[in-house]
């Protein structure tokens, strides 16, 4: 299986990539020639693996949300093991993955894409895999329950209020995209109505409408993204009900969330995630601490309570923003956000003859580069924490940091997506004594 989840077969010495199947499954296929491409299409399972399930979703194969619905939770996880120990053993040993005890409506982040399918009927949805066609999603096995049943309720609300779905093509409609973030401990809602004009008729009637059918909504915003654009968010918005955000509670920490902050969308997974982190950190109340993609301070002010200083650094502005007032409202005084690019941070640090103990890192899927790897390696902190949803990436990376003089003490994957291929995955990085 690849990274991914694909299967691949092999026919005439030639691979192929196939969705739904499972490593050592015996499989009847189908050859598809089009012009040069050729490619293979299921028939049947003709040997199971034992992992293998009848997918509890029904549109599981065609939506491409989640990759591993065809393996029982069991057989995920022994995927994701695997996965994790190929590409990370030859650093250490991998601890056994922590899984979810209720592998479901874990995502507290929900999107939606509307459109209009048989008989011109309203439907909302995820884009198919490599296409543009959306695929109508009533009751999502991953999102939370609160966001089905609201997207549902705008679905019902849109003909009334003649508000059309957008289509890109004909460049026609209103309504792009509905995004929903849930609090998990406050139980607040923030609906996002992603729109391509400023121009919302009858938009007081229909947040009374919205927000009657379901109270738990504490905010409501109206974003305008008129671009032809894969971006889901523009760059304009306007409040139309409450504050313009909500607040949850992670690790006893208070965090605000808007429309466009990062916050993980698991929030029983990131708990687990965040104290497995701290606990490698080993803070003693005198660290001076760098959270080097800090966000709106999620990590950052979890462990200002146990280091004498934590400084955080973020490219986004508004996410620094965020973080400022995050700090605010939970009274922590001993952690500083800045704009700006840590790799130039630690640069600085270095050349004032400054230091630093301990080096959280959280980067995107596509990893660190290489100018702030070497100036992690010349700053040279005690230890580093590397936070990774992506083990390719972790894996090149560690590679430089090991010959910088970094040996890996501890390697622990944690599920944080259940159904799909996703795997985070966090490392503790020791420096070696010169």
């Amino acid at each position: 299986m690849t990274q991914d989840g694909k299967g691949i077969v092999t026919i005439e010495g030639e691979k192929y990539f196939l969705s739904n199947v499972i490593e050592g499954e015996e499989v009847l296929v189908e050859m598809i020639t089009r012009g040069r491409k050729r490619f293979v299409n299921l028939l049947e399972v003709k040997e199971a693996n034992a992992f293998r399930v009848e997918s509890p979703c029904e549109i599981s194969a065609n939506c491409g949300g989640c990759q591993l619905q065809h393996l029982s939770y069991a057989g995920q996880l022994h995927f994701k093991q695997s996965k994790v120990n190929a590409l990370l053993s030859e650093y250490g040993e991998v601890s056994p993955i922590i899984g979810m005890e209720n592998p479901t409506h874990y995502r507290n982040k929900v999107h939606s894409t509307f459109s209009l399918g048989f008989k011109s009927k309203i439907i909302s949805g995820i884009f198919e895999e490599e296409s543009h066609n959306v695929v109508s999603v009533k009751d999502c096995l991953i999102q939370d329950e609160r966001a089905n049943a609201i997207i549902e309720t705008i679905r019902k609300l849109m003909p009334s209020f003649k508000m059309m779905p957008y289509d890109e093509d004909a460049e026609k409609g209103f309504l792009r995209h509905v995004l929903i973030r849930t609090g998990h401990v406050s139980g607040e809602v923030m609906v996002v109505l992603v729109v391509v004009s400023p121009m919302f008729p009858e938009k007081n009637h229909f947040v009374k409408a919205l927000t009657e059918a379901h109270p738990e909504i504490k905010t409501i915003v109206q974003n305008v993204n008129p671009k032809k654009t894969s971006m889901v968010l523009g760059d304009k918005e306007v409040v139309l009900f409450g504050k313009g955000f909500i607040e949850d509670t992670l690790c006893d920490t208070v965090f605000r969330i808007s429309s466009k902050s990062f916050y993980q969308v698991n929030p029983i997974q990131t708990e687990i995630l965040y104290n497995k982190a701290i606990e490698m950190a080993d803070l003693r109340d005198k660290e001076v601490v760098l959270d080097a993609y800090s966000g709106i301070g999620t990590i950052s002010l979890i462990a200002s309570r146990k280091a004498n200083h934590v400084v955080g650094i973020e490219l986004n502005n508004d996410a620094v923003r965020d973080a400022i007032s995050n700090a605010k409202r939970n009274n922590i005084k001993n952690a500083r956000f800045y704009n700006g690019d840590a790799g130039d941070f630690m640069r600085d640090v270095a050349k004032e003859g400054e230091h630093l103990d301990v080096v959280f890192m959280d980067p995107p899927r596509s990893g660190s580069d290489e100018r702030f790897l070497n100036a992690l390696v010349t700053l040279s902190p005690k230890k580093v924490v590397y936070i990774s949803c992506n083990p390719l990436s972790l894996a090149r990376d560690l590679k430089v940091l090991v010959a910088g003089g970094y040996k890996v003490e501890e390697i622990q994957p944690v599920d944080m997506f259940p159904g799909t291929w996703h795997v985070e995955t966090v490392v503790k990085l020791q420096r070696r004594n010169p």
